[in-house]
């Protein structure tokens, strides 16, 4: 495991969706474009947030997806795309360590075949 910040080069992203079958459909496109090395869908959850002056809420699903800080540009773009939000939750956070065998899954899982 490494313990430096930021030597991974590996990170963890973070979208919602409004329905579990776009969750779904974005998660698979992710992977199949090599642009995330997998995806775990968790919901539904209820989000509270202001939008446009108002506080909303709604039910959503949470996509978390790793990748490399590498395709982590290409990722985001795509999020947007396949994206039915005007705005959406896109986050990154880096992976400080983990179990090194993981790490080269996610990385030769993302590298261009």
């Amino acid at each position: 495991m490494s313990g430096q910040p930021g030597v991974t080069g590996c990170c963890q992203v973070t979208t919602t969706l409004p329905e579990r079958h776009l969750a779904d459909q974005v998660a698979a496109h992710l992977v199949d474009e090599r642009l995330a090395a997998c995806t775990q869908i968790v919901g539904p959850v209820a989000s509270t947030f202001r939008w446009e002056g108002r506080v909303e809420t709604a039910t959503e699903w949470y996509c978390h997806l790793k990748t490399t800080d590498e395709r982590l540009p290409a990722l985001q773009s795509r999020i947007r795309e396949l994206h039915p939000y005007r705005v959406p939750e896109i986050i990154a956070v880096p992976i400080i360590g983990g179990d090194e065998g993981y790490l080269r899954w996610i990385r030769e899982s993302v590298a261009d075949g």
